[in-house]
């Protein structure tokens, strides 16, 4: 007896220190509800949450909730067979429209720590949309629609610098993509081995390719190096000439949607063994891509180093420059073209990201929709469109996305965000903290096999290939059977509930003209 009374005196003590701690943490952002008439003790949550949002106390035979600890990223939830879990929004402050929550839980934690308030995943706040705002034309009589089902629609797409004219001699190096989405850029480290793992598979299995980021080429990958894109950023992680040569092209990461203008950052809790050793970096140490690209303070200087990259792999891959979507894009990208990139990559306002701070996630950057437009228009009206592909990327959704922004100009989209929904990811934010609960953005070894190579693989793949059924499907509906006839064919769009200044940023017409 008084072995209990001294572990619920201790139990009490613990809950009073708890909630001395949590003062300081604000308030909660979601309540764990637990239905003790279901719960069978089975302690699948406790084992499940890598934040420690639940335990269990033996002497008692209960199970507690942290609600402070809870991200929503309900693995407990979907996990416990008794379905005897469900998490709610805790509950919101005072209703005011200008002091959001969002915005009072963060002035908490900084209050709290005076520490830079980081997040992952893309941008969350309410801006709107254009490819929402956007409508697909439909032929039904003058040119009649194609079956898609019957019929041989193409989606191959052919990435890199074109001949001038048709005919010519010259053989520029592309990419042959059997459809037109490549897996976004996301490094090891960002994500696990078997995250990355399975979309290498995905890629091969349907004619693509899948983007290593900036984090360098895993030894177990390199098989893959034919479905591979390899990045340089400024901090050449894992760059050597092996690396170079490994895959079938090489991308130059100036910067990202996500984070426009401050480089990159892995945080060192991410940083084992492994990745270490594929990085080149010391274990447990800071992966910092510095902001600017030392090598680039001109664009005689990004010339230099296309080149330097061209020569490293003899000519036989094309090499591209990615860059987040800024006010100043067109004249951007208009350079890079000229500098000798065989492919522009747009990255909007909406990109994911590992690890980003908060407050320059939220305010900086433009939307991709508009970024593309006004690249496409721009190079059109200098006479080099021919000479490099457009890749766009941030915050691609869906096949709509797809098929609206070709017919803004792209050439392929990376998806990556999406990617991460196809095998699990909730948008819980928390990619930064390595604890990923579904074992997508994560090392830690007893989280990583929660997704299983093969199962990543399977569903990367079947979303590609249920996104290309539904391309084909609005090819069809609008008398196409090639996303060549469709890119860059604006009179293919209408916009909706947009100003005249939005609708010829975009270069499209209003609905029902």
């Amino acid at each position: 007896m008084e072995h209990y009374e001294e572990q619920d005196r201790l139990t009490t003590l613990g809950f009073r220190r708890q909630e001395a701690d949590d003062w300081h943490h604000g308030y909660p952002e979601y309540k764990v509800e637990r239905d003790d008439d279901r719960c069978i003790r089975c302690l699948v949550c406790v084992r499940q949450c890598p934040y420690d949002a639940t335990f269990y106390d033996p002497h008692r035979g209960l199970v507690y909730n942290r609600d402070e600890n809870c991200v929503n990223c309900r693995r407990c939830d979907v996990m416990c067979p008794t379905n005897a879990i469900e998490i709610r929004p805790w509950g919101d402050f005072r209703k005011n429209d200008n002091w959001r929550p969002n915005t009072i839980r963060s002035i908490y934690k900084q209050a709290d720590t005076g520490a830079v308030h980081l997040t992952g995943l893309g941008n969350d706040a309410e801006y709107a949309s254009y490819f929402d705002r956007m409508v697909l034309d439909a032929s039904q009589v003058t040119n009649p629609s194609i079956d898609p089902l019957r019929e041989p629609m193409e989606l191959r797409t052919f990435i890199g610098r074109k001949p001038e004219r048709l005919g010519e001699s010259e053989d520029y190096p592309n990419l042959e993509c059997e459809l037109p989405i490549i897996f976004a850029p996301m490094s090891f480290g960002a994500i696990s081995l078997n995250f990355q793992h399975g979309l290498a598979i995905a890629a091969k299995e349907m004619g693509t390719y899948f983007n290593t980021g900036e984090g360098g080429l895993h030894p177990d990958l390199r098989q893959y190096g034919v479905n591979a894109i390899v990045q340089v950023a400024s901090g050449r992680f894992g760059v050597d000439r092996e690396y170079l040569n490994s895959a079938s092209a090489v991308e130059i990461k100036i910067g990202q949607g996500a984070k426009p203008g401050i480089g990159g950052h892995l945080p060192g809790e991410k940083v084992t063994r492994e990745v270490s050793r594929t990085r080149m970096i010391p274990e447990g140490s800071d992966a910092i891509s510095p902001a600017p690209q030392h090598d680039i303070y001109s664009i005689e200087d990004l010339r230099l180093l296309i080149y330097a990259l061209k020569e490293a792999t003899r000519y036989r891959k094309p090499v591209s420059v990615k860059i987040a979507a800024v006010h100043n894009v067109v004249a951007i990208a208009s350079g890079i073209v000229r500098a000798g990139a065989d492919i522009v990559v747009l990255d909007g306002f909406r990109g994911g990201t590992g690890a980003a701070p908060k407050i320059i996630r939220d305010h900086v950057g433009i939307p991709i929709e508009v970024a593309l437009a006004q690249v496409d228009q721009r190079l059109r009206s200098e006479g080099i469109r021919h000479e490099a592909s457009v890749i766009a990327a941030g915050g691609i959704r869906s096949a709509g996305d797809i098929v609206k922004g070709l017919a803004l100009g792209a050439d392929a989209f990376y998806v990556g965000t999406s990617a991460m929904m196809a095998v699990g990811c909730t948008a819980c934010q928390q990619c930064h903290r390595g604890k990923c609960a579904w074992g997508i953005t994560t090392n830690q070894p007893d989280l990583v096999p929660r997704l299983q190579v093969d199962v990543a693989a399977e569903r990367a793949a079947n979303l590609l290939r249920g996104w290309s059924h539904e391309i084909k499907e609005m090819l069809g509906l609008m008398g196409l059977n090639s996303i060549e006839s469709l890119r860059g064919n604006r009179l293919k769009l209408r916009g909706v509930g947009l100003s005249e200044l939005e609708l010829e940023t975009l270069g499209i017409e209003q609905a029902g003209r």
